[in-house]
């Protein structure tokens, strides 16, 4: 029986037989496409790990009405030994009753100046909680619910009858914001808990009109109401109650300020710019990785149209690269949480190695152009 086999020769003929000869697959394009294949699968990784699972919510920036724990419109009325533990103003309005015998741990700022810059930037700061994209939306009672961090939106009025609890699950940093398009109220002896590292300063209460505390409740946030804000007999606000129009009324109330730490805070407020970038990044990663596993695809198919096989090769790695995704927008996790950030590296470095090795073998091969002779053998 007759058999033919390709036999590729390299090098000088001498006497008629090659100085050397080896026989070699039907086509170098085989390991250069299986090379491409790899780098395509290493950069999609690459891009995987580098993503965030979820875009993190930045924090409500107060600027100046961070300083303050009662803050009216129109008025600032209080009755018993109410304890503030930070500032105390109102503007436009000019008046504050009550203090004393109510106890002012900050400064008082009646219709001055620094009360109407803080006005502007609780005027500021309502309208960026307001805007924010809905995380999920809540209605009615919140009793019972142990809420992660996000934004909640109600349409219509809120309230509470008994414990609440949001749950940071461990990131101090973590930023609560509920929407209210209405009235918020909170019932006798219901509780506002924070678990797991969550923090007041990053809880906020952004009120369509007005916001009732109940007495001998226990509350955490800092509320910015539209129009006025009553703390009944008791209650004890682990925050600050903010009335943009009208007016603040205490009753033998405590207030605290939450110990926020600088670090909190400024890990807080750069969550956004944080998650764009690390967008952006994936973005780049990603169009990087496709304009690599394309230009692979090319100059393998240029050795691929000699052998069936190494077509089929090429299609498989053409086929992964609609893998290499760009990130939509949203909101991501976190600033803490961006996603393992250790193996980028490694695998940007491996992903450059496997298709620098491609596109040597590619040139190389080009360079060779080896000539076919045919040999029969009888068996």
């Amino acid at each position: 029986m007759n058999r033919a086999v390709i036999v590729f020769v390299e090098g000088a003929m001498m006497n008629g037989n090659p100085k050397f000869a080896r026989t070699t697959p039907r086509s170098r394009a085989v390991p250069i496409v299986l090379v491409a294949g790899l780098s395509s699968l290493v950069a999609a990784l690459t891009v995987s790990f580098a993503l965030p699972a979820e875009a993190a919510t930045a924090t409500v920036n107060l600027q100046t009405a961070a300083s303050y724990s009662v803050l009216g419109g129109s008025a600032v009325t209080n009755t018993g030994g109410t304890t503030l533990a930070a500032d105390l103003g109102v503007w436009p309005g000019t008046s504050i009753t009550g203090f004393p015998p109510g106890i002012v741990g900050g400064a008082t700022h009646q219709t001055d100046a620094a009360a109407k810059q803080a006005q502007s930037d609780l005027t500021i700061a309502y309208d960026s909680a307001a805007g924010r994209a809905t995380t999920q939306s809540v209605a009615g009672d919140l009793v019972g619910r142990t809420l992660l961090p996000g934004v909640y939106t109600s349409s219509g009025p809120l309230m509470l009858t008994g414990d609440l609890t949001l749950n940071a699950q461990g990131d101090p940093g973590a930023v609560f914001i509920f929407q209210v398009a209405s009235a918020l109220t909170t019932f006798t002896a219901s509780h506002v808990l924070t678990v797991n590292g969550a923090d007041p300063c990053h809880v906020f209460w952004q009120v369509g009109s007005s916001a009732t505390l109940g007495t001998s409740s226990v509350f955490r946030g800092t509320v910015m109401a539209l129009a006025s804000v009553t703390v009944q007999t008791g209650a004890v606000v682990h925050g600050r109650a903010l009335a943009r129009n009208g007016a603040v009324t205490l009753d033998t109330n405590v207030f605290t300020s939450p110990a926020c730490s600088a670090a909190t805070v400024a890990a807080s407020s750069s969550a956004a710019a944080a998650a764009s970038s690390s967008s952006a990044a994936a973005r780049s990663s990603s169009a990087a990785a496709r304009s690599s596993s394309s230009a692979a695809a090319r100059s393998s198919s240029l050795a691929a149209s000699r052998s069936s096989a190494a077509s089929r090769s090429s299609v498989i790695a053409h086929q992964a690269t609609p893998l290499v995704t760009s990130p939509s927008s949203g909101t991501t996790t976190t600033v803490a949480n961006t996603g393992p950030e250790g193996p980028v590296m490694p695998l940007l470095a491996l992903s450059g190695g496997l298709i620098g090795l491609g596109l040597v073998l590619l040139f190389t091969n080009r360079r060779r152009e080896p000539s076919k002779v045919r040999a029969t053998r009888n068996h």
